[in-house]
């Protein structure tokens, strides 16, 4: 090819990347001639300070959470009380008028008897201390009465028939345990079972309105 032939393709090539340039630059930018903008002003407004930020201490950190956790909806359980006998259930019954229909109910139930393996009446809380001291060395366990009238006193145990208790109680003296004995700590009971079958935030609200007519009936999951 001849030296003349190639000076026009030479020169188109320079003047398209001078063209190039100038756009790439913004130069041509006055007739409309330039690159999208790539930056983001409102992005960058958003992005967190650093500047800003604090840490929390320990303690702060734990209020947070329990105040966050306070606020959590808790989904509806279904909860009763214990056994009302038939003198309670108008009261009950006026008590829980004003409430949503469906969100209670009253239902005629038999909570069987409780046997225990027991060991009191102690003459002081003292005296029931050094024997929960005793039978922690000799690994038995033990749990809070139900029965007021049985304390100051321990139940190593509740079962449904004595026979069951007596057999507890045998065991339990070949380990060592020589005071105990076995008693009936509530006997058979027939009444009205009050039930709430959904058991919400809106309802757990309301819940001191019930606080006298349940004084002696904590609720607890249904069974």
């Amino acid at each position: 090819m001849k030296p003349n032939a190639l000076r026009l393709p030479i020169l188109l090539l320079v003047l398209a990347n001078a063209g190039y340039f100038a756009w790439s630059q913004g130069i041509l930018a006055p007739v409309g001639l330039a690159p999208a903008l790539q930056s983001e002003p409102h992005r960058l407004n958003q992005q967190i300070r650093p500047e800003a930020l604090r840490i929390l201490g320990a303690d702060e950190a734990r209020r947070l959470e329990v105040s966050v956790s306070g606020s959590a909806v808790r989904a509806p359980e279904c909860l009763q009380a214990a056994l009302f006998q038939e003198g309670q259930v108008p009261a009950v019954r006026q008590a829980l008028e004003p409430w949503p229909p469906g969100s209670w109910t009253l239902e005629p139930a038999t909570e069987p008897g409780r046997w225990i393996v027991y060991m009191g009446k102690y003459a002081d809380q003292e005296h029931v201390e050094r024997k929960k001291a005793e039978l922690r060395q000799l690994g038995v366990s033990f749990e809070p009465l139900s029965n007021a009238a049985l304390e100051p006193g321990l139940s190593l145990g509740g079962y449904a028939t004595q026979n069951a208790a007596a057999q507890q109680l045998e065991t339990l003296a070949q380990r060592g345990v020589r005071t105990a004995k076995v008693l009936q700590e509530r006997p058979e009971s027939r009444g009205q079972l009050l039930r709430f079958p959904a058991f919400d935030d809106g309802l757990r609200a309301r819940l001191a309105e019930l606080k006298s007519l349940l004084d002696g009936h904590s609720l607890r999951p249904c069974r």
